[in-house]
Parts: structure tokens; C-alpha cells; sequence
């Protein structure tokens, strides 16, 4: 079974609504009409009437049985900042929150927010900018998180460890050079997103050049001390690093360069990348070189699921995304749909 085959079998197990703002594109409504019929989740099309129909007819496919959230009806937009009023964690005046609704991608947090989705999906049309600050200022942060993070699965062709060819990978896409808070709270945030979606019992490798002091240097400075803090605030994962990359997925190399190699290191099932640099030279390798196939740009950190998709994402990869929100969001009570005016 394939990635995307796994965690549409979880998520069918408890679907749930997501809020899809960019209905302009094919890919959103193509995806909604898959997801749909495969009970993965219930599609929130959030975006004017007509575009979505126009959008509908040139993808030629069906909206039947999705709700729809009309960011012209202006009735609706008051009741919703009213409503949003009411979040703890909320950003914005009521005026401030009225203006940002015109825009579907607050309107989609916002509905999220107020209990009328459960997940977010969106980001293969806006860039991860705008999504990463609608996402901040309409949703927020988990209490105790320090930065938010892209969590993603790689599947990957010829390899083989612990959860078969499947490795969690972070930051993905959003901390370009995280601080040892950051980088510990990025760990932290991933391994629980492993567990809770895969059902795996997480062991964490923190990457690098170097291998319990085999090199030195800033970077390995900072990599070392966001391993205690990332210990510290939780004893109860399993972390190590700093390591390299063979040494924390191949037991005989864990072997050859440490004494003790420990529950981690060779048996890693979660990767942090020690940059952005790094992180994008190695998921862009993953996909090149070994034709892998990456999916759940979720955006692991903030107080509701959020994706951001990649603007180059394909319809397949969009339905993995969104099952893996759905998988994150079957923690969570139930929401309800917007109510139609």
C-alpha cells in the first residue's frame, strides 16, 4: 500500500471539514471531488459562488455535496467576525477582522477559528507568506510552541528502515536558520505529529556534518544545545544528535561511530534538518534522485491544523495532504459546517 493509499484508509476512519480557499484553481476542486467521494474528508469551498462554478466547469467536475462559504455575502462575513470575536487567541479588532475577511485565505482561518472547519488546506496558489501570516494572525500559535514548522512524509523507492520507506521529515519550509529554541520546539512538534498521525513511536535524529563531536563549529554548537533543551521539555521522547545522516539511519554505521548507539542513532524514524538550506537540498534529492514522493506540508505548531502546499503540488499530493490534516484534526471535537444564508 502506498503512502497515500495509508493515510487515506486512516483518515476515512473519522473524516473531517476542510476549509479550501483557493477555488480558482483546478487542483482545489479536483482534489475536493476525490476526497470527497473517497470519505476522506468533507470539503469547505471557501470563495465567491462563481468562481467556484466557473472554476467547477473548466476542471469538469462536480461540486455536489460540498458546502460552500460565500465570501461576498456580506451578512454572513458580519455574523462570522462576530463570532470571531469570542477566539482566545485572536489578532484583530472587529473592524480589522471585517476587512481581513474579504480575502478567502483569512476568511478559511477564520471559519477554522470559530469552530466551522476543522482543517485548512491552501498554499499551492498563495505562497507560504501569505499563508504562514494568515495562519499566525487568525489561528495562532500552541501554548508553549516557540516556532511554527512544516512537517512532512517521505516516501521513498529502494530505502529501508523502521516504518518501511517512510521517514517524517522538519522544518520543511518555513525557519531558514532556527535558533536551539526553535530548532528543539521543531523536534518536539514533529515527533508528536509522527506519533499521532502514523501511530509510530518516534525516535528523533537531530542532523548535521558531524557525530557526537566527530566535527565542530556553530552549527554543531547550536544543533547540541537544541538536543538538551528539546530533552529537557520532553524526557519522555527519544532524541539524539548531533548526527549524520548515515549514522542516524544505518545500524552498522551507528555501530562504526558510536560506542553506544542508543535507541536512536541507525534506527531513526524522524529527521530534523539543521536549516532550511539543508532541508530543501535534501527533500529536492529525495524527489530527483530517488523518485521519491513527498506529501503533508502541514503546518505542525499553530493551535489548529493548517497546510501549505506547494504551489508545484500535484492533485495526488494534495490528497495526502489533506489526509494527513485530517489525521491531525481527528484529535479535535467535530466542527460545523458554515450555515448557508
Amino acid at each position: 500500500m502506498s503512502l497515500v493509499d495509508t493515510l487515506i484508509a486512516k483518515a476515512k476512519r473519522g473524516p473531517k471539514w476542510v476549509a479550501l480557499p483557493e477555488c480558482g484553481a483546478e487542483k482545489t476542486l479536483l482534489a475536493a471531488r476525490r476526497v470527497l467521494d473517497e470519505g476522506v474528508a468533507w470539503p469547505l469551498l471557501v470563495s465567491p459562488p462563481a468562481l467556484i462554478a466557473e472554476t467547477a466547469k473548466r476542471a469538469g467536475v462536480s461540486t455536489e455535496g460540498m458546502a460552500i462559504a460565500d465570501t461576498t455575502d456580506e451578512k454572513a462575513l458580519e455574523a462570522l467576525a462576530q463570532r470571531y470575536m469570542y477566539y482566545p487567541r485572536r489578532r484583530y479588532t472587529l473592524e480589522e477582522t471585517r476587512e481581513k475577511l474579504r480575502d478567502p485565505v483569512n476568511y478559511a482561518m477564520v471559519l477554522a477559528a470559530t469552530g466551522h472547519a476543522d482543517t485548512v488546506f491552501c498554499g499551492h496558489v498563495n505562497t507560504t507568506k501569505t499563508v504562514l501570516l494568515a495562519a499566525k494572525r487568525c489561528i495562532g500559535l500552541r501554548e508553549g510552541v516557540d516556532a511554527a514548522s512544516v512537517f512532512a512524509l517521505a516516501e521513498i523507492p529502494g530505502f529501508s528502515g523502521p516504518e518501511g520507506n517512510v521517514l517524517a521529515l522538519a522544518d520543511c519550509a518555513l525557519n531558514v536558520d532556527p535558533n536551539p529554541e526553535q530548532l528543539a520546539s521543531i523536534a518536539i512538534s514533529t515527533c508528536l505529529s509522527a506519533r499521532a498521525l502514523m501511530g509510530w513511536e518516534p525516535r528523533c535524529a537531530f542532523l548535521s556534518f558531524s557525530t557526537h563531536g566527530s566535527g565542530s563549529g556553530q552549527s554543531v554548537d547550536k544543533i547540541v544545545r537544541a538536543v538538551e533543551i528539546a530533552r529537557e521539555r520532553r524526557p519522555d521522547l527519544k532524541i539524539d544528535g548531533e548526527l549524520q545522516l548515515d549514522a542516524a539511519l544505518r545500524p552498522e554505521v551507528a555501530a562504526a561511530k558510536l560506542p553506544a548507539p542508543g535507541e536512536v542513532a541507525g534506527r531513526a524514524n524522524v529527521l530534523i534538518f539543521p536549516d532550511l538550506n539543508a532541508a530543501n537540498i535534501g527533500i529536492k534529492m529525495i524527489q530527483l534522485f530517488a523518485g521519491g514522493f513527498c506529501c503533508g506540508h502541514t503546518l505542525a505548531g499553530f493551535a489548529l491544523p493548517v497546510a501549505d502546499s506547494s504551489r508545484g503540488a500535484t492533485v495526488e499530493e494534495i490528497v495526502g495532504d489533506i489526509a494527513m490534516l485530517v489525521l491531525d484534526a481527528q484529535k479535535e471535537a467535530k466542527a460545523c459546517p458554515v450555515p448557508q444564508s
